[in-house]
């Protein structure tokens, strides 16, 4: 039967950064591999940040959401058929920030994808420095994405000091209890805290076998009415690297423009460059900029209750379309 292993987290946590690193292990494992990104929006520009690990025994795949949960999970199996019929050793899929676990936990459960696939590691990917004052939607998708996971991975470590690690575990604990759930992270628990660049094959070992928990808790639906959006300005131009970053900083601390949490996408870096593309990945405490081969002109401004017009006029954008996010 083929492994399907979920790699989920909050908006920004670091999921895709993550997978580079697992993918490349499991393919020096020579490993057959297909990557899932399961977005909501209409560009996934997650998948382009993974564009070279695609090769021979790695296959890039991507599900867009439709506009109601039935529309969403029936795409994701229907893609997840697709892929049980090219037997790959392992399906690793990276879903929205704004996912909740229990839509994995019942595709797998349904014919015929439980003929063909077996549930092989739920990995949770945490922020180590988590903010103290997510709303109460944001609070409820951290324990869906926590609650069942096999291996709790905390990002950006290397940022965080152990006070700030130790507030982390402290506020993953309090959240279980506000759900109800029965599961307490202690040190006995397979929660990884070192950087990800010193990593070793025994630690991806660990990740590999977590496999995953079942634990109840209280549930927070989240319709066409939640508070959650992503907004997309295509065709973004005229921005130099050093103007893109201090633009993202200035617009992550405008409260005027919602509760922005994630800013992702590509600016075209010129035709006489080796490298076409720049791209930026940002959150309210690290923006990463660098250059890329592929890309699309685009940016997705992610986060809660956003102002459509201000964030627009704020950074000259041409609009494109705008969705809530359902999960």
């Amino acid at each position: 039967m083929i492994k399907a292993d979920l790699i989920t987290g909050f908006l920004g946590s670091g999921k895709t950064t993550f997978i580079r690193g697992y993918a490349s292990y499991l393919l020096r494992q020579n490993r057959n591999i297909a990557i899932l990104e399961n977005d909501y929006g209409a560009i996934n520009v997650d998948m382009m940040m993974l564009k070279d690990l695609e090769g021979d025994h790695c296959d890039l795949e991507m599900v867009i959401g439709g506009n109601d949960y039935d529309t969403h999970k029936r795409r994701l199996k229907s893609k997840l058929i697709t892929l049980g019929m090219l037997g790959y050793d392992r399906v690793l899929i990276e879903p929205s920030g704004i996912f909740d676990v229990d839509e994995f936990l019942d595709v797998l459960r349904e014919d015929p994808l439980e003929t063909w696939y077996e549930i092989g590691s739920i990995i949770s990917i945490v922020d180590a420095k988590l903010s103290d004052s997510l709303s109460d939607e944001s609070e409820y998708l951290l324990v869906s994405q926590t609650a069942d996971a096999g291996a709790v991975v905390l990002s950006k470590t290397q940022d965080a000091s152990d006070e700030d690690i130790r507030r982390t575990m402290e506020h993953l604990n309090r959240a279980f209890r506000k759900f109800h759930t029965d599961r307490i992270l202690t040190e006995s628990d397979p929660v990884l805290k070192k950087p990800w660049d010193s990593y070793t094959e025994e630690d991806f070992q660990t990740i590999l076998h977590a496999g995953y928990q079942l634990r109840d808790h209280v549930k927070m639906p989240l319709g066409e009415d939640n508070a959650y959006q992503s907004l997309f300005f295509m065709n973004v131009d005229g921005l130099t690297p050093e103007t893109l970053a201090a633009r993202a900083g200035q617009l992550f601390a405008d409260s005027s423009c919602g509760h922005v949490i994630r800013l992702k996408g590509y600016l075209s870096a010129g035709k006489n460059t080796e490298d076409p593309w720049i791209e930026i990945n940002a959150t309210k405490d690290k923006t990463e900029i660098r250059p890329a081969r592929d890309g699309q002109a685009v940016i997705i401004v992610i986060g809660e209750h956003l102002d459509r017009e201000k964030i627009g006029a704020y950074w000259n954008f041409q609009y494109g379309s705008g969705r809530e996010l359902l999960p």
